[in-house]
């Protein structure tokens, strides 16, 4: 079986999400924000039937029950398991966390376990441990607060890395899955370097409004941000929280809309603003990044991230696609239908900062962009 972690008021779209792309899916809820998928097939198998799922933020394959009757007899069990099934000396990564709406004791539980496991590496297998301690780790700095720079927050699966999550459902009860290099990084947009793939939600006063908290997710699960010296074009900009950020790294924008930004952003040099509709906006040359939150009907959005990657007018794109209401969330399968054909890599997700919409990003091609003919 395989597990879905998703928000707790989205668990019901992931359901109906996965009962559109499967065939007669056995589908099992475990609580509010936990989802069993019973299928016969291997993880690869189920992730290339399924496709991307846009309401899950992490998924445990191949997950099994596993037994917590106390600290140190759950951690002597795992690291029997891992010895013989963990590459010695090569890097992975351990998330031990609690379902979401667990108590905080839970969550006080699972540092113990994890505590108890690196003891017991240390004394039974030290290539273990240090393969464990070989990944980097997330920066004690917020890195997705104002900072110019968010590289290095959390970096994605190597090709070497593999990764164990133990998701703790009760004080005696949780389930294991372990899943072995290469793996989690064939994985991107199901398997998320997050533990339990959550991420905190930006906060940053300065911004014209709080919409800059997708852009900022958005880079971090893509594992690249926008740099001094790249070219955006913001779509829909106005107020101009997803022009802001760029600009304030030293990047160019180019920002499409109706209404004027804030004052400041209209001064700033490294804004180009074009008073004009959103969707018939051109660049005379292809660009770094499309970036787009503009308030429109879903087909709309998908029409046109799919019209920009098609035509090759941007490498990298971080496009939001805002719903009216849960009828609009099929259309999301046209994306999960489309977007391979003519994108490196893409990630489709509702994402932390997210509230009625998801968020599509991803690259077209790595490189210095070309031109569209």
């Amino acid at each position: 079986m395989h597990l879905a972690l998703s928000a707790p008021d989205t668990l019901p779209f992931l359901r109906e999400e996965l009962a559109r792309a499967l065939p007669s899916p056995m589908l099992e809820p475990q609580g509010d924000s936990v989802l069993m998928l019973k299928a016969p097939g291997s993880w690869d198998e189920t992730r290339n039937a399924m496709g991307l799922t846009a309401f899950a933020r992490q998924w445990l394959p191949q997950a099994r029950v596993f037994p917590v009757p106390s600290i140190r007899v759950a951690a002597e069990a795992l690291v029997t398991e891992w010895i013989g099934t963990l590459p010695d000396g090569a890097p992975w990564r351990l998330h031990i966390e609690p379902r979401l709406g667990v108590a905080e004791a839970g969550r006080h539980r699972c540092e113990l376990i994890r505590e108890a496991v690196v003891e017991q590496l240390r004394k039974r297998r030290r290539s273990l441990l240090k393969g464990l301690e070989a990944v980097p780790k997330t920066t004690s700095a917020d890195p997705i607060g104002a900072c110019p720079s968010i590289r290095g927050a959390c970096p994605l699966f190597e090709a070497q890395e593999s990764l164990v999550q133990l998701l703790l459902v009760s004080p005696e009860m949780a389930f294991l899955s372990v899943l072995v290099a290469p793996e989690p990084a064939r994985s991107l947009g199901w398997i998320s370097p997050f533990a339990s793939g959550e991420v905190p939600v930006a906060v940053d006063k300065a911004a014209p409004s709080r919409a800059f908290a997708k852009l900022a997710e958005s880079e971090l699960r893509m594992g690249r941000s926008i740099a001094a010296g790249e070219t955006c074009v913001d779509l829909g900009a106005a107020p101009g929280s997803w022009t802001y950020q760029p600009v304030q790294r030293g990047a160019r924008v180019v920002a499409v809309d109706r209404s004027p930004l804030r004052e400041d952003l209209m001064r700033n040099p490294g804004v180009t603003f074009h008073q004009g509709d959103a969707f018939r906006f051109v660049p005379e040359t292809p660009v770094d990044w499309l970036l787009c939150d503009v308030i429109a009907a879903p087909e709309r959005s998908i029409g046109l991230v799919l019209e920009w990657v098609r035509e090759r007018r941007c490498r990298h794109f971080v496009v939001t696609v805002k719903f009216k209401g849960h009828a609009d969330y099929a259309q999301l399968d046209v994306l999960k239908r489309e977007m391979p054909r003519h994108v490196a890599s893409f990630q489709l997700m509702h994402l932390c900062a997210n509230k009625n919409e998801a968020c599509v990003f991803g690259t077209v091609g790595d490189g210095a962009p070309k031109d569209a003919g």
